[in-house]
């Protein structure tokens, strides 16, 4: 496997973990040193960092968004082609501009992607889209869609993988 594919396979593996026992306390953020804080950026970062993937700050979402489009490696969701192992960056009602991140697991051709994330809710709870607590598996829409998904994806920052 490349690069690309090592990176998506260490988020899968990571799927259904949950944050504690304190508030915000993962291994995620002990290794950003930013425990106890929202930790979907530092989802991203450690994952990256498990197969040598180097790509901007994503702990402040802002900062990982600014990184990409410094790097010339960010598209507008709205003309956006997202690849498997691109970073998403989305917008949810009530949070700052952008507040969450996460991994694009797949485009499903449909307006929607599927998505690794840390830090959310599952499809099945409601709560926290941005602060959930729990490693997730969702499909997020970020074009205009069928099934009726909210479009919350602001962006992708594309990462440059090693062949």
């Amino acid at each position: 496997m490349g690069q690309r594919e090592d990176f998506v396979s260490v988020a899968q593996k990571e799927v259904g973990t949950i944050e504690g026992p304190k508030n915000n306390e993962t291994k995620y953020g002990k290794f950003t040193k930013a425990n106890f804080q929202p930790w979907c950026g530092s989802f991203v970062m450690w994952c990256a960092n498990e197969v040598g993937l180097k790509i901007p700050n994503c702990v402040y979402t802002p900062a990982g968004v600014a990184g990409f489009q410094g790097q010339g490696k960010w598209s507008n969701a709205a003309t956006a082609k997202p690849k498997s192992g691109d970073i998403v960056f989305f917008d949810f009602p009530g949070g700052r501009e952008v507040d969450h991140v996460g991994i694009v697991l797949k485009d499903n051709g449909d307006g929607t992607i599927t998505t690794i994330e840390g830090n959310t809710s599952p499809e099945k709870k409601k709560g926290s889209q941005s602060n959930g607590g729990e490693v997730c598996i969702r499909i997020r829409g970020y074009k205009k869609n069928k099934l009726g998904k909210e479009i919350t994806v602001v962006g992708f920052g594309s990462p440059k993988f090693k062949d």
